[in-house]
């Protein structure tokens, strides 16, 4: 891993953060505090300082999905069964939906759907993941909110 330029020598590896976010990943410890919490008290305590965590994960972040998607590539052997989930993600309420110009691209565009989940209709996106039995991510993606999870898989 190619070091970013940082002003205090870090304790903790680039290598060290990234095995540690993806640990963090396969343990679902879904946001910083709580992956604080339990590194309290431990080694790893005095390797990384809260405040440099993520600005430190984020620039690493393409690196680490590089490893994960290696990993994922690894055990996919292991498994005939895949699932496929989405979850809406909705940028404004439907009423804003006709002058609403923002998170739209050349390639991709929100639009109207429907979650069945929580029984509303949304305007926006859909975040589609891929995972096997043993809850191994292996592929997600954004798509209009009008794809179907069968037609993502298309």
């Amino acid at each position: 891993i190619t070091s970013f330029k940082q002003i205090r020598k870090p304790n903790l590896s680039d290598l060290e953060l990234v095995a540690l976010n993806l640990t963090a990943e396969y343990m679902s410890y879904n946001s910083e505090l709580q992956l604080f919490r339990v590194i309290k008290g431990t080694y790893l305590d005095t390797k990384i300082e809260r405040s440099v965590y993520n600005k430190r994960r984020r620039k690493l972040a393409d690196y680490t999905e590089k490893i994960r998607q290696r990993l994922s590539e690894k055990f996919s052997h292991l498994s005939n069964l895949f699932i496929v989930d989405s979850t809406p993600i909705e940028i404004c309420k439907i009423s804003r939906a006709k002058r609403s110009s923002i998170c739209s691209t050349d390639e991709i565009k929100p639009e109207f759907g429907y979650c069945a989940a929580t029984k509303t209709h949304y305007f926006g996106y859909k975040l589609h993941a891929i995972c096997d039995e043993n809850a191994v991510i292996h592929s997600f993606d954004f798509t209009p909110a009008n794809v179907r999870d069968v037609n993502y898989l298309k």
